[in-house]
């Protein structure tokens, strides 16, 4: 093994075990290994896919750049090219621990899980997720189908394994098939469970999110599920899709039909990476961004009201979209 592109794929059919050397401090979640930049700090911005056909390819949302796992290994080491390849095949003649038999079917197996899941749950009104959303200033709209509730989900701790109750969003592609699940763990006393890390996806989300009504000429994408809720509950008739990070807001797969988007963007560097990928990426489409006072648009809803949200919004909205502001039989100004 000694071209270039055969060193990629090889790091590629292994991608798990690279990233486990050379990004420690990142975690898997779901098909992806995620970390905050190609040296391995910890965060939420660069995305290293670990299965199927792309396995291997990684993308930085905050700093734009892209590349497979030789690239990231220069990149990680501070190598040259020749060097990098050196690094590349000592890593792979060493023995490398094959990922159990249900991580290795992860692409079928963990969406199946999700939709195991998710069809496990059952409905959230009246549930602690629904008394939790409450707490967030969201008044659950009604198309709610895209939400659950789980009374004992498990959550995977280095201690152990740990069961919480939990809200469960459904994640799905164009055709309404679940590829993947979010969940968020609560607690009876704070909100969110006591854990490292309250909210996990499961599954397949790369072009993917969780819906919330139906997409004819228009449509709102925003990053994260409480920020889509809030601004479903301002504007009950705009489809809304939560993409759930920044890196997969820039990844959208956009409907056919789809004439004007709004990106809700939350207030930060990524967030507006993700909104210029996305104009890069649907140049026909009249891409417009909302932006939010605070750091995103739940934020804003607690700190400003519905109405004086609505209102911030209706400023920022086409004229021609100004039905999505009727509340209550009235046209908000």
């Amino acid at each position: 093994m000694s071209s270039a592109s055969d060193l990629a794929r090889g790091l590629g059919q292994n991608a798990e075990a690279v990233c486990r050397t050379y990004l420690p401090k990142g975690r898997r979640q779901g098909r992806y290994w995620i970390c905050g930049d190609v040296h391995g700090t910890p965060g939420r911005s660069l995305y290293v896919q670990l299965f199927g056909e792309r396995a291997g390819k990684w993308t930085d949302a905050s700093e734009g750049t892209h590349g497979d796992l030789l690239d990231l290994i220069m990149a990680n080491r501070g190598l040259d090219f020749r060097a990098a390849c050196d690094e590349a095949r000592a890593f792979l003649r060493m023995p490398i621990v094959p990922a159990k038999r249900m991580e290795v079917s992860a692409p079928a197996g963990s969406s199946e899980a999700a939709r195991r899941l998710f069809a496990a749950s059952k409905s959230i009104r009246g549930t602690l997720a629904d008394v939790y959303l409450r707490s967030r200033g969201i008044m659950l709209p009604p198309d709610i189908s895209a939400l659950r509730f789980h009374p004992r989900c498990y959550y995977r701790a280095p201690e152990g394994r740990q069961t919480w109750p939990a809200l469960i969003a459904a994640v799905t592609d164009g055709a309404g098939n679940v590829t993947g699940v979010h969940r968020t763990w609560l607690d009876l006393a704070s909100g969110k469970a006591p854990v490292d890390q309250p909210r996990r996806a499961l599954g397949h989300l790369a072009g993917n999110g969780v819906r919330f009504g139906t997409v004819t000429d228009t449509m709102l994408a925003a990053e994260g599920l409480e920020t889509a809720l809030a601004l479903k509950m301002i504007m009950p008739a705009m489809p809304v899709i939560a993409a759930l990070s920044a890196a997969h807001l820039a990844a959208l797969n956009l409907p056919s039909t789809l004439r004007r988007l709004y990106v809700a963007r939350d207030n930060d560097q990524a967030g507006r990476i993700a909104l210029e990928k996305l104009r890069t990426r649907a140049v026909d489409l009249d891409i417009r961004e909302l932006v939010p006072r605070a750091e995103d648009f739940n934020a804003d809803l607690l700190t400003l009201g519905p109405d004086r949200l609505r209102g911030w919004i209706g400023e920022q909205l086409a004229p021609d979209d100004s039905q999505f502001l009727i509340h209550d039989g009235r046209q908000c100004a």
